[in-house]
């Protein structure tokens, strides 16, 4: 189209543009901010969304925590209200019964969510209660620890028994001193009257994760000889295979513990469990929901903006009546004056396309920046798609070309001889 490299075409634009400043402006509002909710709360969506992944970051978020409770309805002679508990050998045997568990790590613990008081800990005339946690090794693949000194608990710990002790940094900081930054490895601490060696410290993610940086983590081989506890478990921590559905494994899980417990397979209560893997479904849904409403928000915006460029052009087109008319007196060809309303179509609409997604992304570096550092506030580096954005902008300059149309018809229909007449 050679109209576009004429420098008259651009000219007359521009004066056409200048002539209507307010017109133009409030016609620009609509598509702008359109494209600025489009960017900016498709990025807030995202950020979001980088918030909770990073808040779970570390966690098996296919995991599936269970313990045992009281029956509540009587099976096979055994009473209501029977307690029921889990041990070691249930371990194995889930693994041969359901096939789509990862593995299994086993736990005690005193203090913390358990309803248990916690363990007295003391060191060097300085004392302290706090969560006791026995684990195997692979209790940190379902809850990765960040430690900010040493190693987690290994399977050489689990296996010899040994007085190992992994601390939460608030026990470190009472027990050490921490604005030196001493180094507590190979150092003791006193734990119900047995000496523990610190193998490991690590930090809690603020706003994240189960446990809390007032807990320590030992063998379970050595808590259960401390508590003399037998094979008995407060809990199992369950990761189903990648592909595996979450529910139906713990369905599965509940269903296997009855059948050998004996308990009521309609029985809901005999043993309790906490779906991470359903809840954090549940959440990724709800944010792939908001970014698909903000998607239809941004995109009905958009559309509303240009088809209201197109009602100002109708208008313009009319009051040009006679300037249209003398132009085709001189010659003008009806594909030039087509042109000519579809080029102020598109200028007008891609103009304000990119005012409101330069704004979005300025929002969006402000969010950023604020939020930058703050671990409680699932909100972490907000973008957007580039590719989703320009298929956008491609989108609403094809749509100021065909409802651009309505106005350069009209502009093509007006006849020589009566626009001249027009007063």
């Amino acid at each position: 189209m050679n109209i576009i490299f004429k420098k008259d075409t651009w000219q007359e634009i521009y004066y056409s543009l200048r002539n209507n400043k307010l017109r133009t402006f409030l016609t620009m509002i609509g598509v702008g901010w359109g494209m600025f909710l489009y960017v900016s709360l498709l990025g807030a969506a995202k950020g979001m969304e980088n918030g909770f992944d990073k808040l779970f970051s570390g966690f098996a978020t296919n995991s599936i925590f269970l313990w045992a409770q009281k029956t509540s309805i009587p099976y096979e002679g055994f009473p209501k209200g029977r307690e029921v508990h889990l041990n070691l050998a249930d371990m194995e045997m889930l693994k041969r019964k359901v096939t789509a568990i990862d593995y299994i790590s086993p736990q005690n613990a005193r203090g913390s969510f358990t309803g248990t008081p916690g363990e007295a800990m003391s060191r060097n005339g300085k004392n302290g209660t706090y969560s006791l946690t026995g684990d195997y090794s692979v209790g940190n693949k379902i809850s990765e620890k960040k430690l900010i000194f040493g190693r987690y608990i290994n399977d050489a710990d689990v296996s010899g028994n040994k007085n190992v002790v992994v601390i939460g940094e608030e026990i470190y900081k009472n027990f050490f001193d921490s604005k030196k930054k001493e180094n507590p490895i190979g150092k003791s601490i006193n734990i119900k009257g047995l000496f523990f060696n610190v193998i490991g410290v690590f930090r809690v993610k603020k706003g994240g994760g189960f446990e809390n940086d007032q807990t320590a983590f030992i063998p379970l081989s050595t808590y259960t000889k401390m508590y003399n506890a037998g094979d008995q478990i407060d809990m199992f921590a369950i990761v189903s295979k990648p592909n595996a559905n979450v529910n139906s494994v713990e369905e599965d899980v509940k269903q296997a513990l009855k059948t050998k417990n004996k308990v009521s397979p309609e029985d809901t209560n005999a043993f309790g469990s906490f779906n991470l893997g359903k809840e954090f479904k549940k959440l990724t849904g709800f944010l792939t929901g908001m970014q698909l409403l903000t998607i239809i928000v941004g995109t009905l915006t958009i559309l509303a903006g240009v088809i209201a460029i197109s009602n100002i052009l109708l208008i313009t087109v009319k009051e040009r009546t006679k300037e249209i008319g003398i132009r085709r007196a001189l010659g003008a060809k009806p594909a030039e004056v087509r042109n000519q309303i579809l080029l102020e179509s598109v200028v007008i609409t891609l103009s304000s396309g990119l005012i409101g997604f330069m704004s979005g992304i300025f929002v969006l570096m402000i969010l950023n920046a604020v939020t930058q550092g703050q671990d409680s506030f699932p909100f972490y580096n907000p973008t957007v798609n580039y590719g989703n954005v320009f298929a956008a902008m491609a989108v609403m300059v094809i749509l100021g070309l065909v409802i651009g149309m309505i106005p350069a018809q009209r502009a093509v229909k007006i006849k020589p001889i009566e626009a001249l007449r027009t007063e």
